[in-house]
């Protein structure tokens, strides 16, 4: 993640941008039958529009009268002309419509392949990334693919087809000066354009990179709005912003000041070559050799070729823009999965699950070990808890058990086998977790709650949410079960998204749960109500609480003491106190701070 946003323009761009198209074929493939027919369209639609100037040539040196002694309508050559006029706006009609499908089509299978890749790639990744920007690059990524058809279909591929028609009937029919400027011409065109973009192509760079980080920028800010407030950072927020959308400014008026440096050395360019082309047809019609129809075809057909030839810079730009915004949507494709199945992956025997943690050591950073040697196992329908100081070490037991990360030593075990040979889904299928920080989608407490079981009926959802002592707050709701939460959640308070969680985690029906305080955000009475719930959930199910509130945990089976990352106790409750050692040090300090605030 570190390198993702730099991108810098070398002699291996060309290199870069033939991987990206090459990157883009697999999703034209299922097209293919529709590109062929596409281009038949665009090919027969230029020949049609290449033809329109001989068919007028026909028509000029008809009613030239001083070849003509009677002046006679070519009434075939005007309705040729009619033809052809109608051929080429029809066959450029058909080539969009069916072109059509296959760029939308192209845009939605490369969207949902990179939200999928996204989806598969480890939580490690999730953490570390700047979502504005990624949202940014994705929607810049997909629209880029809609941008490039089009420039090749569109602009690209129909101008190359018509000057290559051109040239031939020049060679074929003229001097041969006429098709040697029209190359020569062309092919400087085509140089110079590719060069000076190539030059500007720094500042479109930067002003992506500027565009994405502005975004994240504003983004981050307005997902933590409550924290700015608590700081009163507004001010701070503001001014990051400005200063990068700043940068981004200075290299958006050097991209529009170089693109009006390239336009007019291409209007000289065309100049020049249009202005040698007509003094050489002028010549040889003041010679006798050509025709003043002649002299009308070879200046429609330079005017038909540089008006498109003059758009080319334009979409040269635009083609190279689009390959850099999609190179950066195929570099989130190339994110490597951290955590894969693999290939003979089994699916979970999950009945009457026992866990069991053997010689666990884990660390995100090598230098940094955050578990060491955890040892334990969880019988089936038993109930572990797991009780320690901030930063001990319990959180990641439970993302280990969800396979976020993959364990750095030793191995975890459900039903005797170790999750890395099970696949994740029947893995994750298997476990339902109430975390601590409960965020919910923008969507209605119901979608919410339903999430659990997508095929849910409406009758499990309540009797979820019931269990859950949340039914009355939302039926009291004036729109019940179809209340907006706000985006996170953030319309309902810490105890009710929490209750939420555990009505999904209810209605999930998971063979393991995971508490992980799943009671942090709730009062003493809502406390009581909700263990009460959960411990009716949790029969018959193996269990894994992670408590902060030793209050919480003292019917559980086992409890587990860890500091800085290991066990260093271990039993009932009773037990632990009687050994009066941390466990009975931890109790005795709660029961004070509770003494407290039932006295307040």
């Amino acid at each position: 993640m570190a390198n993702y946003h730099k991108h810098t323009s070398n002699p291996s761009d060309h290199h870069h941008d033939l991987k990206t198209l090459r990157s883009l074929l697999p999703y034209l493939w299922n097209y293919r039958g529709r590109v062929i027919l596409a281009l038949c369209a665009l090919i027969l639609s230029k020949a049609a529009v290449v033809a329109i100037p001989l068919a007028l040539k026909e028509i000029v040196d008809a009613l030239d009268a001083s070849q003509n002694k009677e002046l006679v309508l070519p009434v075939l050559f005007l309705v040729i002309y009619g033809i052809l006029r109608l051929s080429a706006s029809v066959f450029n009609e058909l080539r969009d419509s069916v072109f059509a499908r296959v760029r939308h089509g192209a845009m939605r299978n490369m969207s949902h392949r990179v939200v999928e890749h996204l989806h598969h790639l480890s939580l490690r990744f999730h953490l570390e990334r700047k979502t504005g920007a990624i949202t940014r690059d994705l929607e810049r990524g997909t629209r880029s693919v809609s941008s490039l058809l089009n420039y090749m279909v569109f602009s690209i591929i129909p101008i190359f087809v018509e000057v290559t028609l051109i040239a031939i009937i020049l060679l074929v029919n003229y001097s041969i000066w006429f098709a040697v400027i029209t190359f020569v011409t062309v092919a400087i065109y085509i140089t110079a354009t590719m060069l000076i973009t190539e030059w500007r192509m720094k500042y479109r760079i930067t002003m992506n990179q500027m565009d994405s980080k502005a975004n994240s920028q504003a983004v981050d800010s307005l997902i933590n709005y409550e924290t700015v407030k608590y700081f009163g950072n507004e001010a701070y927020e503001l001014h990051r912003y400005n200063e990068t959308l700043k940068i981004w400014e200075d290299a958006a008026v050097k991209s529009q000041t170089s693109l009006s440096t390239l336009n007019i050395g291409q209007g000289a360019i065309i100049a020049t070559g249009v202005t040698l082309i007509m003094f050489l047809a002028a010549g040889e019609v003041a010679a006798g050799t050509m025709s003043l129809g002649d002299l009308v075809l070879v200046n429609a057909f330079m005017i038909q070729m540089f008006i498109p030839l003059n758009f080319l810079g334009v979409v040269y730009s635009q083609l190279k823009h689009s390959l850099s915004d999609m190179a950066r949507m195929f570099t989130l494709l190339q994110e490597k999965a951290e955590i894969k199945d693999k290939a003979d992956a089994k699916i979970l025997n999950i009945s009457e699950a026992c866990i069991q943690f053997e010689h666990v050591d884990f660390h995100y950073d090598p230098e940094r070990l955050i578990l060491h040697d955890v040892n334990f196992t969880i019988k089936p329908g038993q109930k572990l808890a797991i009780v320690g100081s901030s930063g001990a070490g319990k959180s990641t037991l439970a993302r280990l058990l969800f396979r976020f990360y993959d364990v750095s030593n030793g191995k975890i075990l459900i039903n005797g086998q170790d999750i890395r040979e099970i696949t994740q889904h029947s893995l994750r299928a298997s476990i339902g977790i109430v975390p601590q920080d409960t965020v919910l989608f923008n969507e209605s407490i119901f979608y919410n709650i339903a999430y659990a079981n997508t095929n849910t009926t409406e009758k499990e959802v309540i009797d979820a949410a019931k269990l859950a002592h949340i039914h009355e707050f939302i039926e009291s709701l004036p729109d019940g079960y179809d209340t907006i939460v706000g985006e996170r959640g953030l319309k309902l308070s810490g105890g009710e998204k929490q209750r939420v969680a555990i009505a999904r985690a209810i209605l999930k029906k998971p063979e393991i749960l995971v508490f992980d305080e799943a009671t942090s955000s709730l009062d003493s009475k809502s406390e009581q109500a909700i263990l009460k719930a959960l411990r009716e959930v949790a029969s018959n199910h193996t269990t894994m609480v992670i408590a902060h509130r030793l209050s919480t945990i003292i019917d559980a089976d086992h409890i587990l003491v860890m500091e800085q990352g290991k066990i260093i106790e271990e039993g009932t409750h009773q037990t632990l106190l009687e050994k009066k050692t941390t466990y009975a040090h931890l109790w005795k300090l709660q029961q004070k701070e509770k003494i407290k605030e039932e006295s307040v």
